[in-house]
């Protein structure tokens, strides 16, 4: 196996391909360089809609701790920038949540939420396929164990099979990095890569590639 130095200059290929389907910017990194953090995965019990609900979120997938010990069998990961076409005024994108569900919110804002997500969900649906392709690429360039991790939750199925326990689309579905504790924030800048935040204007999304 090559040292780990030599494999940014390897995978080269692999951010020409993310621009190619529509990536902002890519970039190969080291997995060492992927910050784990726990309390990131507590953000999703304190604050998602989506915790537990899906095969794909907490507490279904690898903790943190579990995760840091599967980076420890890769060298590198490909970090890539993705830019959500949905836009939203500053007063509404600063609690969006609360006026997309809270039922007393402003009828105003809360359709201004309401057509950010839609604008959201719309834009970046390929998001996660185009991840797919990232991983089925590397794949077959000879890392039998590159795994694609996306932003956001799964959006697959309309009631994720979590009453029974196995996902029935497994090829597809992919785990977001921030359900293990991937701190994108400090990764993307760690990576010089940094994303606006908190959101101003289109949201930039992250999204990461385990490649060997």
């Amino acid at each position: 196996m090559k040292n780990a130095q030599d494999k940014p200059a390897d995978y080269a290929f692999l951010e020409k391909a993310a621009r190619n389907i529509g990536a902002a910017d890519a970039k190969i990194i080291a997995a060492s360089d992927i910050v784990v953090e726990n309390r990131v995965s507590l953000k999703c019990r304190a604050g998602c809609i989506s915790y537990g609900k899906k095969l794909t979120c907490p507490p279904y997938v690898p903790t943190p701790d579990e995760f840091r010990k599967i980076l420890l069998e890769y060298h590198s990961a490909l970090l890539v920038k993705f830019i959500s076409p949905a836009e939203a005024e500053p007063d509404v994108i600063c609690s969006i949540y609360k006026y997309w569900l809270d039922p007393a919110a402003p009828a105003d804002k809360k359709e201004q939420a309401e057509k950010f997500w839609a604008d959201h969900r719309t834009g970046t649906g390929s998001f996660a396929p185009a991840m797919l392709e990232l991983e089925r690429i590397a794949f077959n360039a000879g890392n039998p164990f590159a795994l694609a991790f996306v932003n956001g939750s799964c959006r697959l199925c309309e009631t994720c099979n979590t009453k029974g326990g196995i996902c029935i689309h497994p090829t597809r579905a992919r785990i977001p990095e921030h359900a293990v504790g991937v701190n994108m924030v400090a990764t993307a800048e760690k990576a010089g890569m940094p994303i606006r935040f908190p959101v101003e204007g289109h949201p930039e999304l992250m999204a990461l590639l385990l490649i060997d």
